[in-house]
């Protein structure tokens, strides 16, 4: 297998090292051909370009692995490359939300693979298991923590009692958080994950749109000290159920027993669940990213089409699905400023809840409601979201 592989940052680097270190007997006939930088100043290897050119024209390359991230100009490239006839191995989960189905076609079109394993859970071999599950059954319900940022942040400062700013410095100067945390902060990144591991699910498309999403922007000390009283763990928690032709997903801050494996998943670890109908509940707890880890799930996909792996079923997302969401439900934590009380009160009107003693804000419990009603009514209510926060009981 002669290899193209756009960009060498800190997981194009791994992808690099795993195979010319050949630290698998598996790679043995791998080669990295060409490899796409930004610019002339970055060309240290001969095999390093800045030219995608030449590795789009080159016939003897065909894989190409996409490691830049983002949506542009990687889409252009993953499509150039399937339609050169030229497999395609990505770890890139916001390209792979938004074009999903569009690849997928594109790849059989043109006879070749599309794989993309790393872009969600990193080195948990989540898209592998539930495509397997989906052999056998009918996956109904998914779950799990996707992200190592929140992860970090709400695990410290539910242990050392610091603020959010801090805790986000923090995961910044580990290497986990961008400069720019939003996608991360805001569920953005769970968001992309949700969406692959749902379309697969249920065989079409799901759109962003479709799922309810909180982040984890808002939470603050205050929070903790009620959630400790309680003895729950706090974690950012993505959730779909499948029943038959209809679908429901969210993403929103969570609380879990101590015992629950959620509460457990800190740092970089995620954890992936599924139920089948006849094998039950499977939970996948691993690395969700980094530079080996991610890299090895890229390594994986390439094994899996130089030894013609088709194992799996065919992927297609041709079902007439429909979003219903009222589907999911839960009792809500809503606290919030004395500034907007007024407002978040009213918009509450007609809502059995009960206030909870929170040091220094205001804060209620709700009864069961959709999911959908809470967005809608602190929709409402027309308030600074930096001015609430909102985690399900």
């Amino acid at each position: 297998m002669r290899i193209g592989l756009l960009g060498c940052g800190i997981v194009g680097s791994g992808v690099y090292d795993i195979i010319t270190d050949k630290m698998s007997p598996m790679v043995k006939n791998f080669e990295i051909a060409k490899v796409l930088v930004k610019t002339p100043e970055e060309i240290t290897k001969p095999e390093m370009t800045n030219n995608a050119e030449e590795i789009f024209s080159d016939k003897t390359i065909d894989t190409v692995v996409e490691a830049m991230g983002g949506i542009h100009p990687a889409y252009e490239f993953i499509t150039r490359a399937l339609n050169s006839q030229k497999n395609v191995v990505t770890a890139n989960k916001a390209v792979v939300a938004k074009y999903i189905d569009e690849f997928t076609a594109l790849a059989k079109a043109n006879n070749v693979v599309f794989l993309y394993e790393a872009s969600v859970g990193g080195g948990v071999p989540w898209i592998k298991a539930l495509r397997q599950a989906m052999r056998i059954d009918e996956v109904t319900h998914i779950s799990g923590v996707f992200n190592g940022t929140t992860n970090l942040i709400l695990s410290e400062m539910e242990e050392k009692g610091l603020s959010f700013d801090e805790c986000l410095n923090t995961a910044r100067r580990m290497g986990y958080a961008e400069a720019d945390p939003t996608a991360d902060i805001d569920g953005i990144d769970v968001r992309n994950k949700l969406i692959i591991s749902t379309s697969l699910a249920v065989g079409k498309k799901v759109l962003a749109e479709e799922i309810m999403t909180y982040g984890i922007r808002g939470v603050a000390e205050c929070d903790f000290e009620y959630f400790k009283s309680l003895n729950k763990h706090l974690r950012l928690f993505a959730e779909s159920v499948i029943d038959e032709d209809m679908y429901c997903c969210r993403i929103e801050p969570t609380l879990f027993d101590v015992d629950a494996p959620e509460a457990g998943i800190k740092l970089n670890y995620n954890i992936c669940s599924l139920y089948g109908r006849t094998i039950g509940t499977l939970k996948y707890i691993g690395q969700g990213a980094g530079k080996f880890p991610t890299a090895n799930a890229i390594v994986q996909d390439l094994i899996d089409i130089d030894t013609k792996n088709t194992t799996l079923p065919e992927v297609s997302f041709d079902k007439n699905a429909k979003c219903e969401m009222t589907m999911l439900q839960g009792r809500y934590y809503v606290r919030y400023s004395a500034q907007c009380a007024q407002k978040i009160e009213d918009a509450f009107r007609g809502i059995n809840f009960t206030k909870v003693p929170v040091n220094g804000a205001v804060a209620f419990v709700t009864e069961q409601i959709p999911t959908i009603t809470i967005h809608d009514r602190i929709e409402s209510a027309g308030v600074d979201l930096s001015d609430v926060f909102v985690a399900r009981m």
